[in-house]
């Protein structure tokens, strides 16, 4: 699309993929964008998975699926004022760089809340009935013959959390509904007053895993949060509990949690995000009859495609009308004079 200097132009990261591009994105683009003569999009140029200062600048603003940012990628930039994730993590993109860049990282966390909740719990009531096993037995033709009988019920449970942010919330509060009878967190940031509104005792990292009949992950990949959940901590998990990951794989100890679910020294666990994705094809987990994986779309529902797409796509809105988006990743961004001054123009132009 031919551009004028005033135009202000959004780039979509390539892994996309042309159809799936307007397939999720289409719609959204044309709702939300469609309105604005002054707003231009195009598929970024292909840089090979990671963003270089010469492309993204070209662009006010980036909507960005799983490309990577390193500090690299913001050297020299000027023009780029906003990367509008389409979901909440963000350990591909170096935040410190990007704010330093003066760019807004903005993130769609209303539109994740409620389905990955819900995909953590559809992998606790999966575990806690063996659905597993189940249908492979059934599909086998053994029906109930010899069938050892080890579900369990959800009620009265302890339910654990690694974490205590928005999407933990909203697991909780579904648990609390279905009957869970405690709620367990560990996060050094929460907010006490808030842990207390969900009936969520704040404790530490070791009375989770040692306390809880499933523990959650809910926690963001960083250098903190590395390799956080490890041997050591497997070990304190009872023999009977489950252990759940929607967050991300690097959190875990994937090495120490086979070992565990090999020897058996936990019940099983549900896992949606892996040390390396896609995994490779001979991955121990994947011989396991203890373990539900998926393919890092577990919360991946019609209302999610549609509700990213449009939180993004209403983030670099906000950012065309001179506005900061709601949810930063780097808030300290929004103070910055350089940020201020990209705004300020948007808002004359």
């Amino acid at each position: 699309m031919a551009t004028s200097d005033s135009t202000f132009r959004v780039g979509i990261t390539p892994d996309w993929g042309g159809e799936r591009t307007h397939e999720i994105l289409g719609s959204a683009l044309q709702e939300v964008f469609g309105p604005q003569p002054g707003i231009a999009h195009e598929m970024m140029p292909d840089t090979g998975e990671t963003a270089v200062p010469e492309v993204i600048d070209r662009y006010d603003a980036l909507i960005v699926f799983g490309y990577y940012f390193p500090k690299e990628s913001f050297q020299g930039v000027k023009r780029l004022a906003c990367l509008a994730r389409w979901g909440v993590g963000y350990d591909r993109i170096d935040v410190e760089a990007c704010t330093e860049a003066d760019v807004l990282l903005a993130l769609t966390p209303n539109s994740v809340r409620r389905p990955v909740a819900e995909g953590i719990m559809a992998l606790i009531f999966a575990l806690a009935k063996n659905l597993r096993r189940l249908d492979i037995r059934t599909r086998e033709g053994r029906w109930r013959e010899n069938l050892v009988c080890d579900s369990i019920c959800v009620e009265g449970r302890t339910l654990g959390s690694v974490g205590v942010g928005s999407i933990a919330g909203e697991t909780f509060r579904i648990a609390r509904g279905i009957g869970f009878g405690r709620l367990l967190g560990y996060d050094p940031y929460a907010d006490p007053k808030r842990a207390a509104e969900l009936g969520v005792e704040l404790v530490d990292l070791d009375t989770v895993m040692r306390e809880s009949d499933f523990v959650a992950v809910n926690t963001f990949l960083s250098a903190e949060t590395r390799g956080l959940v490890g041997a050591r901590e497997l070990a304190l998990m009872k023999p009977t509990a489950y252990l759940i990951n929607t967050s991300r794989g690097p959190v875990i100890d994937e090495k120490a949690l086979v070992e565990v679910l090999q020897q058996r020294r936990i019940a099983g666990a549900g896992l949606d995000v892996f040390e390396e994705e896609p995994p490779p094809k001979d991955h121990p987990l994947f011989a396991l009859d203890n373990v539900i994986l998926a393919p890092h779309s577990v919360a991946w529902t019609m209302e999610s495609l549609r509700d990213n797409s449009l939180e993004a796509c209403r983030n670099v809105r906000d950012v065309y009308e001179g506005k900061v988006p709601p949810h930063l990743a780097n808030p300290k961004v929004a103070g910055r004079p350089g940020l201020q001054a990209k705004l300020a123009a948007r808002r004359k132009s």
